[in-house]
C-alpha cells in the first residue's frame, strides 16, 4: 500500500535531522520528506474520495486539508516551544519520531484498502477512461486541464506570499508582531475556511467556486501593492486565505468528478505534481523579479497570472455540478 511505503521512507528523517553535520544531510531529509508526502498524503486524498462517494467529496477534502494544516500549526508550535526550552536538537525531533511510528503502525494495522469501493463505483460510473492520463490531466481535457493550471497558479502565488509578504511588510515599517499577525492570518483563514468551503463545493457549482476563488485571489494581490495600513493588510490577507480555501478542496473534488474510478488516483497524482510545483516556481520567479525590479512588481505579476487563470476556468471549463447531473440521470 502506498501509505505504508510512504511512512517507511519517513523512518530516517528525524534521525538525519538530529545528527546532521552539514546542509547536504538536510537536503536528503527533505527529499525523503517529499517522497513521504507524495505517497502518504496522496493516499489519504484518494482513499477518502473512494470512501465518501460523489455526494460529499468536497467536504471530505476540506476536512482532510484542514486537518493537515492544523496539524502543521500544532507541531510547529510544540517544536518551537521545546526548542526554546531544551535546545534545537535532539528534543524537538522526538515528536517526529513518535508521529512516524504512529503513521506507520496505523497504515499497517488499521487502514484498509479502498479498492473494493472503487470496483463498486466503477459499475455505476458514467465517465469514460482517459486515453492519455498525463496529458489529459495536464491540459488536453478542458475540465482537468483547467484545474491543473489553476492549481499551479494558486500554489505559485502561495509560494510568493510566504516569501515576500514578510519582506513587504518590513519595508513598510511594520514590527515583528504585526508581521506575524498578518502572515498568520492567511494560512489560518485558508485552513479553517476549508471546513466550510469544502461543503460549499458539494452544494454549489464547482466551476463557480474555482472561478470566484481565483478571481478573489487575483483582486487581492493587485490591491495589495497599494496597501499601507495594518487594517488594509489584515483584511487583504484574510480575503486571500478565503480565496485559497474556496479552491483548494474544490480542485480535488473536481478532478474526482471528471475521471473514471480507475483513472482517478493517477489523475489526482498528476494534478498534485503541477499544483505543488507551483511552490517552487513561485518562489524562484518572484525572487528573481523582486531582485531585478521590485517586490511590488513581483506581486503585481502574480496577481495578473492569477487573473488569467480565473479567466481560463471561466472560458474553458464545461462543467455541470453534481445536482444537475443527478437530475439528468433521474429524468432519463
Amino acid at each position: 500500500m502506498p501509505s505504508v511505503l510512504g511512512w517507511i521512507f519517513a523512518i530516517p528523517i528525524p534521525f538525519i535531522l538530529i545528527y546532521a553535520e552539514n546542509w547536504n544531510w538536510i537536503i536528503v531529509a527533505n527529499v525523503l520528506l517529499g517522497i513521504n508526502q507524495g505517497l502518504a498524503w496522496s493516499s489519504t486524498v484518494v482513499m477518502k474520495i473512494d470512501l465518501v462517494g460523489e455526494k460529499e467529496r468536497g467536504f471530505a477534502m476540506g476536512l482532510n486539508e484542514f486537518a493537515g494544516y492544523f496539524a502543521v500549526a500544532v507541531v510547529a508550535f510544540l517544536t518551537g516551544w521545546i526548542a526554546s526550552e531544551y535546545g534545537v536538537r535532539p528534543y524537538p525531533f522526538y515528536i517526529g519520531i513518535a508521529l512516524m511510528v504512529l503513521g506507520l503502525l496505523f497504515s499497517i494495522f488499521f487502514i484498509k484498502d479502498t479498492r473494493h469501493h472503487v470496483a463498486k463505483e466503477e459499475g455505476k460510473s458514467g465517465m469514460s477512461r482517459l486515453k492519455n492520463i498525463f496529458w489529459d490531466t495536464t491540459w488536453k481535457d478542458k475540465n482537468l486541464g483547467s484545474v491543473s493550471q489553476a492549481g499551479l497558479i494558486n500554489n505559485l502565488n502561495d509560494g510568493m506570499a510566504w516569501g515576500l509578504f514578510p519582506i513587504l511588510l518590513s519595508g513598510k515599517g511594520f514590527n515583528l508582531e504585526q508581521i506575524g499577525i498578518v502572515t498568520a492570518l492567511y494560512p489560518a483563514v485558508w485552513g479553517i475556511g476549508q471546513l466550510f468551503t469544502g461543503k460549499m463545493a458539494d452544494i454549489f457549482s464547482k466551476k463557480d467556486m474555482l472561478f470566484i476563488g481565483m478571481l478573489l485571489q487575483a483582486i487581492v494581490l493587485v490591491i495589495l501593492v497599494w496597501a499601507e495600513t495594518m487594517t488594509h493588510f489584515v483584511v487583504l490577507s484574510s480575503l486571500l486565505g478565503w480565496g485559497t480555501a474556496m479552491v483548494y478542496p474544490t480542485f480535488l473534488a473536481t478532478i474526482a468528478d471528471n475521471t473514471h474510478p480507475q483513472d482517478r488516483a493517477k489523475s489526482i497524482g498528476i494534478f498534485r505534481l503541477w499544483r505543488d510545483l507551483g511552490y517552487a516556481i513561485g518562489a524562484v520567479l518572484t525572487g528573481v523579479i523582486a531582485d531585478l525590479v521590485s517586490i511590488e512588481a513581483a506581486i503585481m505579476l502574480i496577481g495578473i497570472l492569477t487573473l488569467i487563470s480565473a479567466v481560463i476556468i471561466l472560458v474553458r471549463m464545461d462543467y455541470k455540478d453534481n445536482k444537475a447531473l443527478k437530475l439528468l440521470k433521474f429524468n432519463e
